[in-house]
């Protein structure tokens, strides 16, 4: 039989990613992972890792494919785990099967793993490959390497603003900055986050609900960053019935306030200091992979000197409101020459309706 050729393997590793962004927002701590098992040119078992505590994506696809997984080809994103956590490691149900070979797309970052799943196959005698679609690999879970390697999770920036580089009227007044269409992207970027952030002056202003608007099942928490809570009493973000609310703020800050939240369902956490920073170690201790920014000027700022943002999803509208106190994305980063403006790097632009979104990283 001939060997299947290079564009074959990429196929089928894509076919593992698709699988795997079934679970987008749903993992944390743990990747996106999806598997395809071959026997003969036909898939004959699939699966993906749904969520923490769940069978990892090879369990899934050995369990449809059966006795038709001996001598057949497995294909996987991310290495098999070669530990035990909240699940056996998937390596040996991999060998107990009796697969004959076995595809990967990238090593695993994680210390516990990196190269070991890869080497124990190996030495059960499965042929290994590793590197097929690499980067799209790589590109599928940057937030869960971004985890492991930072011990922070993955920060990313989203902001809408007009050709004049505007977030708002000189009023306040932001409803809409972009299209529908936009606004659609927006919400399915939060169906896949674990968090999304807000400062005060938002809340004031804006009044968000901060959920994925039905896009998705899948909503993230929405937190609220305000040091002296000086906050309406009455907010879409204060009803907890079906969507949560963590409220950050500064220790003894606006007691009567904090009971007042607490009454209605919504976490309050204390800090000594609240920074962007520390927002962050709190965040990766609960397990987050991906935090979505969606701040404004000031607190923008404060996050991308904290290194809290790594990546910016800037949605541009093609129209003009002008103002000298009009506000925008981000405020004062202390530079003094465009020299030491941040440069994104790895930029794609993608045209949205009528708007343009520019996507990079810090």
């Amino acid at each position: 039989m001939a060997q299947p050729s290079p564009e074959y393997h990429q196929t089928l590793m894509q076919r593992c990613l698709e699988l795997a962004e079934q679970a987008a927002g749903r993992t944390a701590p743990n990747p996106l992972v999806g598997a395809v098992i071959v026997q003969e040119g036909e898939i004959v078992g699939e699966g993906f890792h749904p969520q923490a505590g769940q069978p990892h994506a090879e369990v899934f696809a050995l369990r449809e494919a059966g006795k038709r997984a001996k001598g057949a080809t497995l294909y996987v994103n991310l290495e098999p785990c070669n530990h035990y956590g909240r699940t056996p490691p998937c390596s040996e149900a991999v060998i107990q099967a009796g697969i004959r070979q076995v595809i990967v797309g990238m090593v695993d970052p994680d210390q516990r793993v990196s190269g070991g799943g890869v080497e124990r196959l190996r030495q059960a005698g499965i042929e290994v490959s590793v590197g097929i679609e690499e980067a799209a690999c790589q590109r599928l879970n940057e937030a869960f390497v971004h985890r492991i390697r930072r011990q922070r999770p993955f920060g990313v920036l989203k902001y809408a603003m007009t050709l004049d580089g505007k977030i708002a009227a000189t009023t306040g007044h932001s409803a809409w900055v972009t299209g529908s269409e936009a606004r659609a992207e927006v919400h399915k970027l939060r169906s896949r986050c674990d968090a999304v952030i807000v400062g005060g002056n938002t809340v004031r202003r804006d009044n968000p609900l901060l959920t994925s608007h039905g896009v998705s099942d899948h909503n993230p928490l929405r937190v609220v960053m305000s040091r002296r809570l000086v906050l309406p009493s009455q907010a879409k973000l204060w009803d907890t019935t079906e969507f949560a609310t963590l409220v950050l703020t500064e220790e003894n800050a606006n007691p009567e306030f904090q009971k007042i939240l607490r009454d209605k369902g919504v976490e309050v956490v204390e800090f000594p200091t609240l920074t962007p920073a520390a927002v962050m170690t709190h965040l990766y201790d609960r397990g987050f992979l991906t935090v979505l920014w969606e701040c404004g000027g000031q607190l923008t700022a404060a996050a991308i000197a904290d290194q809290a943002i790594q990546k910016v999803w800037a949605f541009i509208a093609p129209k003009i409101i002008g103002g000298d106190q009009a506000p925008s994305p981000v405020s004062d980063l202390g530079f003094e020459k465009m020299t030491q403006a941040i440069r994104l790097e790895r930029t794609q632009v993608t045209q949205i309706g009528n708007d343009f979104l520019i996507e990079g990283y810090l």
